[in-house]
């Protein structure tokens, strides 16, 4: 997945027909350069179609692949190609924007669709050396003041639009690559910890057996009758005895795992435990329903802190704008597993629900804005899919898609 977001193309592309629409206007109307205004303005047209259905594409995904944002890019250079042919070809001033899609591509596409786009721009620029629709600019051929105006407004025109292009992509660039920095920051902590538990497990594990063969000694001792003459003793083997069962409590408490997972150490553990883990984590007296589909017993997963870190963003949300109640409804399918969260709150404000899954989209000020992002990105990177919408009586819900395979079920 690239970074380019489909908003800034629909945008670029918005400034573009904007200034397509008033060059055409300009020229036929203001300076009286005859052109074939119909099939001009029937070009246009088509890109502003296509930017329609662009934004009805960026209401189901923000970022798109690289195979959408290489067609969307040849589109915008085929769509200029045949306005430079109905404009006057090569000579047109304004041929130079199509440099504009091949810096893009350049910029955030593979190398092979950069070479394929630069390319078919190549071959558009030779085709119009030698057809094109002439423009009527005098019986012989020099350069007017009117071209030699159209040409310094192209220059500034192209100098404006490519910076425009590069900051918003860049900015977005820039945006995605700090927050996903983070990400991976939190991600390796999370692993950390993970590590530090399981080290715990291990070393209650290991000292156990000692410890016993320490309180086997020590009930001996306390049964030897020449030692229990002598108080003293006695009481230091008491006092040995009672810190021995000390260490024993403490070495009980590291090695109650969360996931009840002391031997395996985190090999294998249920989607149910983990949501209730997350919940206990972040809990303020709410309350937790789980409910699953079969009923019967639930299949194993392999541990992925991938996984337990996205449940716990998400879980931690629906917490915080939750009433009273958090719903963890899981279905195990024949090739998937789907699990929902939902709360009893009010639901995705409508101001930021086309903008979920953006960093830094925030509902209050008191987070960055970047749970929704980093589960994610967690979540796709492993091959799964999210949603975030509001249920019919306007509930959020999170559901989260990951094949069988994925989890090793």
């Amino acid at each position: 997945m690239n970074t380019i977001l489909l908003g800034n193309l629909i945008k670029i592309r918005w400034i573009a027909i904007f200034g397509q629409f008033l060059a055409v206007f300009f020229v036929s109307y203001v300076v009286n350069i005859p052109i074939p205004l119909f099939e001009t303005l029937t070009i246009i047209l088509f890109s502003v179609a296509v930017n329609f259905y662009s934004y009805f594409e960026e209401r189901k995904n923000k970022s798109i692949s690289n195979i959408k944002a290489f067609s969307f890019l040849l589109f915008d250079t085929l769509q200029l190609g045949f306005l430079l042919f109905l404009t006057g070809g090569i000579v047109n001033p304004f041929s130079i924007l199509i440099l504009a899609p091949v810096i893009t591509s350049a910029s955030y596409l593979p190398a092979l669709m950069t070479v394929v786009l630069s390319s078919i721009s190549i071959v558009i620029i030779i085709l119009l050396n030698f057809y094109f629709i002439p423009l009527n600019l005098g019986s012989e051929f020099f350069l007017p003041i009117i071209y030699n105006f159209g040409l310094v407004a192209s220059l500034i025109i192209t100098v404006i639009f490519i910076a425009i292009y590069a900051y918003l992509f860049a900015s977005s660039s820039r945006k995605i690559s700090n927050a996903l920095s983070i990400s991976k920051l939190q991600i390796l902590n999370q692993k950390k910890i993970t590590e530090v538990g399981s080290l715990s497990a291990a070393a209650a594990h290991e000292l156990g057996t000692p410890l016993n063969t320490i309180f086997l000694i020590l009930n001996d001792l306390l049964k030897e009758k020449k030692l229990i003459e002598d108080k003293h003793i006695v009481k230091d083997i008491i006092l040995l005895k009672s810190q021995a069962e000390r260490c024993k409590e403490i070495l009980q408490r590291f090695s109650k795992n969360p996931l009840n997972l002391r031997d395996k150490f985190l090999d294998k553990v249920k989607i149910t435990d983990l949501i209730k883990i997350n919940f206990d984590k972040f809990n303020k007296n709410k309350n937790l329903i789980i409910t699953k589909t079969p009923m019967n017993e639930e299949p194993e997963i392999d541990f992925k802190d991938e996984i337990m870190y996205a449940l716990g963003n998400i879980i931690q949300n629906a917490i915080f704008y939750s009433n009273k109640t958090v719903t963890a409804d899981l279905k195990y399918l024949n090739t998937n597993v789907n699990i929902i969260i939902s709360d009893d709150g009010n639901g995705f404000s409508k101001d930021i629900l086309d903008k979920l899954g953006e960093p830094y989209v925030s509902k209050n000020k008191q987070g960055m804005g970047l749970g929704i992002f980093i589960s994610k990105n967690l979540i796709e990177n492993m091959g799964g899919n999210i949603k975030l919408y509001n249920s019919n009586d306007n509930k959020a819900v999170v559901e989260i898609i990951f094949d069988n395979s994925i989890l090793s079920i």
